[in-house]
């Protein structure tokens, strides 16, 4: 029997509802009053998302230039580094999904995925709406093509330890079922869409073009059966619910209980700054 969410269908009805109306709100604004704009990256952007990657594959040899890797000081001083990095797909063994709610309910959420290979490398793969210097994010804006889309490709202490030791988010993180064929085919689907971007911008859009949709588009590139669509692609909050219900995590039990042995904000806290990291989430 599939898993039905701790929510009353009410409830979900009336999110969907207002989420509805709003979308077409902002679709009537979109027509009636937005110029024929172009995406663009010519904007100067917050120092996080400054730089596109850069991809280069040669063979099994993925080579990645604007890898990022600040490092956050408990001060508040970041020291901003942007690393050229090469992987070997023909190592890697693992795909990890990360998942970070980041507002008072669950829905709103951050979702993105890290790459583990044999060598005990890690590197996140982050799909986001690229915000300009002084911008924050808000879903209604990324519905009026207010944001340009990027793909960040990271370090985990970066991509992982902003969101718990900066922001104080909540972060789960799930082993995922992909094989390592699957996982080399969805690292190469991804840093290939991070490199298009580059020199192709598209518009950011809170309903079909953000991190919940680019991820279910870039499973089901390497999937027999394409996943369907599901309101988490609007609400990433409940993405891991979804995952779980399409045997996608390789996790037991509930969702409720999946998130609760898949919360790592105390271990990524103890772990912050020292070179195991990666392992200490992950124990």
């Amino acid at each position: 029997m599939a898993y039905v969410p701790a929510v009353t269908i009410d409830w979900i009805v009336r999110v969907l509802l207002v989420l509805g109306v709003l979308a077409g709100l902002a679709a009537a604004v979109v027509w009636w009053t937005l110029p024929a704009a172009r995406p663009t990256q010519a904007h100067t952007y917050v120092p996080e998302q400054s730089v596109m990657a850069e991809v280069h594959i040669d063979g099994s040899k993925v080579n990645v230039r604007g890898v990022r890797s600040f490092v956050y000081g408990d001060s508040g001083a970041v020291e901003q580094r942007w690393l050229e990095r090469t992987y070997d797909v023909d190592r890697l063994e693992s795909v990890w999904f990360v998942l970070s709610p980041f507002a008072s309910w669950r829905g709103p959420a951050h979702a993105f995925l890290s790459f583990e290979f044999a060598d005990s490398q890690f590197v996140a793969v982050s799909v986001e709406a690229r915000r300009e210097v002084g911008e924050t994010y808000r879903p209604l804006k990324g519905l009026l093509r207010r944001y340009e889309l990027m793909v960040v490709i990271g370090e985990e202490p970066d991509l992982i330890g902003l969101r718990t030791h900066v922001w104080g988010d909540p972060v789960y993180l799930y082993p995922t079922v992909a094989t390592p064929e699957q996982a080399r085919d969805l690292f190469v689907a991804l840093v290939e869409r991070a490199d298009r971007l580059r020199t192709s911008p598209e518009y950011y859009n809170t309903l079909h073009n953000n991190c919940a949709t680019n991820l279910a588009e870039a499973i089901n590139g390497i999937r027999r059966d394409p996943l369907g669509w599901s309101p988490s692609r609007v609400l990433p909050g409940y993405s891991d619910a979804w995952a779980l219900d399409a045997g996608l995590l390789a996790v037991e039990g509930n969702v409720d209980q999946a998130r609760e042995h898949s919360r790592i904000n105390a271990k990524a806290e103890a772990a912050y700054g020292t070179p195991s990291f990666s392992r200490a989430i992950r124990r």
